[in-house]
């Protein structure tokens, strides 16, 4: 039984639990038992096999009372920028190690047994997963307790910043997941380790609970191995939160698992994606992006025609100005939030200090990394007295153009579609002295958040060294059920999506 298990997904492991195939109990021991033998994958930060046994009993019991919901009893787990009573919270830092929160984030109660007397879905928490610091990176390998690596070959990145997410997700550890998305950091782990991804229309989930890093680009989204899983996923997770969150949306929770199976109004079965427009930036496809991956997006979106989808050509011109855009206003952003870290109410304190200014200086030095420090300074200086206006406020202005880019490439196709890295995942430590180059990978992802539109990652094959290629696809504001169907229709056709790396088998066959 256990290592049946292993190989589904959360819809096929909550429709054995509702069936009473196997309890919550049972999967949450043999994901655990697995979980222990990946320890070297780096995917955890942090499991408590007492509390999530306490928490699948709990599942288990309401089920025996009657209660039912789709995710009742499925073992997950979250980015550890989730705030969790029962997981400490790190952030992938030490300026927040041995830190307990005293309650959960928004998205970890809907997910979980619910707060303030609202049941969640049941989900069980399995742990909290490896990250970049503070969510900022692209390869996981920022995190201060050891690189998360790569299931396909363990000598590479993950991606990153939810790279413990998609390690976890693609080495059978766990069936589905919770990430952030800030410029790529769901959708470029997700191809990197061949699974699905989806960020949400900016707003869809609240932000409440999880560790800022750029608030007006953060948003969660589940990583999973299908779209039908994220459906799942993102159906519990996504909902207003207004009495804790300003900035999330005043729009009800959706079902997104409704329609997935059946074709588009007036297609057919054979080609249910009939009618639906494919735009193709033709900035998406020049030559910044390797041959193995063009091949890889060219193939599944023959695929997409073949399905009864049309591609167009369009144009997104102001792409290049994405990444310097960017990395104005995340790390503006973040200067301002990394702030409260002061020492003095929570955080790391230094030990040994002369005055409160040095207590400041120390303890922000010991305790964040090279990268976070790097991109505190960046903030701090382009938000400072005679460079506001040069850099901020015209990295805002560029944001404007850029959003206002996708609004005329939709007024001509329904979806839009591309790689979402230049490159499949690169070697551990690459690019550490050059992390301008981490920065380009980001060329494709960072568009989308931000003008921030859904965007998600669909596996679409393998290029250079047998590594995964995740397709991107795109859509205007609130279309995650857009997205979902057609990732799922494709996925329908294709079988990307059910392939393990080789030492998952191996290991499974053991």
């Amino acid at each position: 039984m256990s290592m049946d298990l292993h190989q589904m997904g959360v819809a096929e492991l909550a429709a054995a639990l509702a069936a009473g195939r196997v309890s919550s109990v049972e999967a949450t021991q043999a994901l655990l038992q697995r979980v222990r033998a990946h320890e070297g994958l780096g995917a955890f930060l942090a499991v408590d096999e007492a509390a999530s046994l306490a928490q699948a009993r709990q599942a288990d019991e309401r089920r025996a009372r009657g209660e039912h919901t789709p995710l009742l009893g499925v073992p997950i787990a979250h980015k550890d920028v989730f705030v969790t009573r029962d997981f400490p919270t790190t952030a992938g830092s030490r300026m927040l190690a041995g830190y307990r929160s005293p309650f959960d984030a928004t998205v970890v109660a809907r997910l979980g047994g619910g707060a303030d007397g609202h049941p969640g879905a049941g989900a069980v928490t399995l742990g909290k997963l490896n990250c970049d610091e503070f969510a900022m990176g692209s390869g996981n390998d920022n995190s201060a307790f050891g690189p998360a690596r790569n299931p396909w070959d363990p000598a590479r990145v993950p991606g990153g910043s939810s790279g413990g997410s998609a390690a976890a997700v693609a080495a059978r550890l766990v069936p589905g997941a919770t990430g952030t998305d800030t410029g790529g950091s769901i959708r470029q782990p997700a191809a990197f380790c061949g699974v699905t991804g989806i960020k949400p229309t900016y707003g869809r989930c609240s932000r409440y609970g999880m560790v800022a890093y750029a608030s007006s680009l953060d948003q969660a989204g589940p990583i999973a191995r299908s779209a039908l899983d994220c459906a799942l996923l993102l159906s519990a997770m996504a909902g207003p939160d207004p009495d804790r969150d300003s900035t999330s949306l005043d729009r009800p929770a959706e079902d997104y698992t409704r329609g997935l199976d059946e074709p588009l109004p007036g297609a057919s079965a054979g080609r249910p994606l009939q009618g639906l427009r494919i735009g193709l930036p033709t900035e998406f496809f020049g030559a910044g992006c390797s041959a193995d991956v063009q091949a890889a997006v060219r193939a599944a979106l023959a695929e997409f025609e073949r399905l009864g989808a049309t591609l167009v050509d369009v144009s997104l011109p102001r792409t290049e100005l994405a990444i310097p855009a960017y990395y104005i206003i995340a790390p503006a952003e973040a200067s301002s939030n990394l702030g409260r870290y002061d020492g003095v109410r929570y955080g790391h304190r230094a030990a040994e200090y002369t005055d409160l200014l040095d207590m400041y200086r120390r303890s922000r030095s010991e305790g964040f990394g090279a990268e976070v420090q790097r991109r505190i300074l960046i903030g701090t200086y382009v938000l400072s007295h005679g460079y506001y206006d040069a850099y901020y406020l015209k990295a805002q202005q560029i944001r404007r153009l850029i959003a206002e880019d996708f609004l005329r490439a939709f007024e001509q196709c329904d979806l839009i579609a591309g790689p979402v890295a230049p490159t499949v995942a690169w070697a551990i430590g690459d690019k550490a002295d050059d992390p301008l180059s981490a920065y380009l990978a980001d060329i494709y992802t960072l568009p989308a958040s931000l003008a921030g539109l859904p965007g998600m990652s669909v596996p679409a094959g393998f290029g250079a060294g047998g590594l995964p290629v995740g397709l991107q696809l795109i859509g205007p504001h609130l279309a995650e059920s857009r997205l979902l169907h057609a990732a799922h229709q494709f996925q329908r056709a294709t079988d990307w999506h059910t392939r393990a790396p080789a030492s998952v088998t191996l290991s499974r066959q053991a």
